[in-house]
């Protein structure tokens, strides 16, 4: 019980965060954890590494920006903190299988992973592409 509240804390502490610089360190930090044993639990309870959690909702976030803003995807990709259009776009391509200019011109927003939500049993939904492993609580 008392990791499902330190993990949702740390779920709220990463979602109120995505647009900063975020580090296991300070999340670890956060929790009051050591970033080893803390990234244990959350791989545990959410299904994937705190790395890649985050990885990917800063990239659903661009995906949604690419969609609904006309933004340049240089700014979206500074936004999703990537150093550069490149690496951007490559870590997109991996998640949603196109490339960002591409993704924007089919006009349709397909979240490949919302905020995560514990809950008893399933401690994590998300969207079937996506290839974390749902664990049982």
């Amino acid at each position: 019980m008392e990791n499902k509240k330190t993990i949702e804390k740390i779920i709220e502490y990463i979602e109120d965060n995505l647009d900063n610089q975020l580090n296991l360190d300070d999340i670890a930090k956060e929790a009051a954890y050591s970033k080893f044993h803390l990234n244990r639990v959350f791989l545990e309870c959410v299904g994937c590494t705190i790395y890649q959690y985050i990885q990917r909702r800063r990239l659903t976030v661009a995906a949604e920006k690419l969609v609904y803003t006309k933004k340049p995807i240089i700014e979206i990709a500074y936004e999703a903190n990537y150093s550069s259009q490149e690496s951007f776009t490559y870590a997109f391509r991996q998640l949603y299988g196109w490339p960002p200019q591409e993704y924007r011109n089919q006009k349709v927003y397909i979240p490949k992973l919302n905020k995560a939500e514990l809950n008893c049993k399933l401690v994590m939904r998300y969207h079937p592409t996506m290839k974390c492993e749902v664990n049982a609580a």
